[in-house]
């Protein structure tokens, strides 16, 4: 997941929009593989994960930590990257192609977020450098986070095409519709944020159990 060596099929699963140590570990002892630190300002879930790397550091070290960035410029990408804590990006923005090949001559880890509108939405996945890619639902004033999800097949009919890309499915996904999602698309991972919250930045932690028990059972 996010460039890190991969050893068996199983369903990767991400936890997005962690603010505090508690829930991160929630997450890890739930199953997950990898939780999202959010660095943009903008976010309702932001975090400073400098301020914070008192606790990010404590997490055991097979919890893939993944920041997340948005239009960052790449002297700020560069340095978050190079965090001790951090071990990948997820870059969530309108960042294009040519960045995002800078990121990968300086061996940064990172995925590339397409806000998925349609199938010509995903025409130039492969311009982006990375073998992983995340399909969320098209901005409402926000970057990731917006609860709503997007008609499924367009995913599905992506995987089908791309069976070398690591296709993380975001957008929406819930307790209640994780496993139709996933036995839908057949993704490589799943990425969710609003559907385990209690409130923007709190996980709700029975939520969050009962998400990834659905997902790996699906």
């Amino acid at each position: 997941m996010f460039g890190q060596e991969i050893t068996s099929s199983r369903l990767r699963i991400k936890i997005c929009g962690i603010t505090n140590c508690d829930d991160a570990m929630a997450a890890q002892e739930c199953g997950a593989d990898a939780i999202g630190l959010n660095c943009f300002r903008g976010s309702k879930r932001y975090l400073d994960v400098e301020r914070a790397a008192h606790w990010i550091g404590t997490l055991p070290s097979t919890l893939i930590k993944v920041a997340i960035v948005v239009n960052a410029s790449f002297e700020e990408a560069l340095a978050t990257s190079e965090l001790p804590f951090i071990d990948a990006l997820q870059l969530h923005g309108d960042e294009t192609p040519e960045f995002c090949a800078e990121l990968a001559a300086a061996e940064v880890r990172f995925g590339k977020a397409i806000a998925v509108s349609g199938d010509m939405s995903l025409e130039n996945a492969a311009a982006f450098s990375t073998d992983t890619i995340v399909l969320d639902s098209v901005p409402n004033g926000v970057f990731g986070g917006s609860g709503t999800t997007f008609p499924w097949e367009i995913a599905r009919r992506f995987v089908q095409a791309q069976p070398p890309v690591r296709v993380i499915l975001a957008g929406g996904l819930t307790p209640e519709n994780v496993r139709a999602a996933i036995r839908k698309v057949r993704p490589f991972g799943i990425d969710v944020t609003t559907g385990v919250e209690s409130r923007p930045a709190k996980k709700n932690h029975l939520k969050l159990k009962r998400f990834i028990d659905t997902a790996l059972g699906a």
